[in-house]
């Protein structure tokens, strides 16, 4: 039985390329292509069922990776297929349960036995990555005392949203970003959003036209 495929891509000549590298392969099978979280929600909501997504992370304002939870719950495996290569990026995609992170620079081979190794049950990430967690270094730096939560704040002040915005991206109360900020800068020792930003930028931690 072919392996069943969701793509869920902002760029339409990308998805329109992964369908295009689907066609020699009739071991694999597109059931949808959606261009945001809402369409894929609609999808999943009426039943829509696949083995494997293709995630991408940014999809226009909104961080797909908020898209893991409701993919999970039905049963389908995620991989993250995005130009997002930082160490960063690739930990907090690890600990929302990706079962693959494949960067979009990769060979389309690649790409077909990322797949097939997450179908298989394997965890697929970039071979950097393995190398670091083999030697013990994956994820270490200047963040590593942050929470999850607050590291992904930190992303979103470095992009230059504002607490509202931020809020709203994230699901949570104002006040509960501005206590979460306070408590980054208390653990990073720094003294307004404006150091954070620059520190996450100079860390590698988002890039400043993402």
């Amino acid at each position: 039985m072919a392996i069943s495929l969701i793509f869920i891509d902002d760029h339409p000549l990308f998805r329109k390329g992964l369908m295009h590298l689907l066609q020699d392969h009739p071991e694999f099978r597109a059931v949808g292509q959606f261009a945001d979280l809402a369409s894929a929600r609609d999808w999943l909501a009426q039943g829509g069922r696949a083995d494997i997504a293709l995630l991408d992370r940014t999809l226009g304002e909104t961080d797909g990776m908020d898209l893991i939870p409701d993919l999970k719950a039905q049963g389908i495996k995620v991989i993250m297929l995005t130009v997002a290569e930082e160490d960063y990026e690739i930990r907090i995609a690890i600990e929302r349960g990706v079962d693959g992170y494949v960067l979009k620079s990769s060979e389309p081979e690649h790409i077909l036995r990322a797949i097939h190794a997450v179908h298989q049950g394997n965890t697929m990430l970039p071979a950097g990555v393995l190398q670091k967690i083999t030697r013990g270094e994956f994820g270490q730096g200047v963040f590593d005392k942050l929470s999850q939560r607050e590291f992904e704040i930190v992303t979103y002040v470095a992009r230059g949203l504002t607490n509202r915005a931020i809020g709203e991206a994230l699901g949570l109360a104002e006040n509960t970003v501005r206590n979460h900020l306070r408590n980054i800068l208390d653990k990073l020792g720094l003294e307004n959003r404006v150091q954070v930003a620059t520190l996450a930028l100079a860390e590698g931690a988002v890039k400043k036209d993402r």
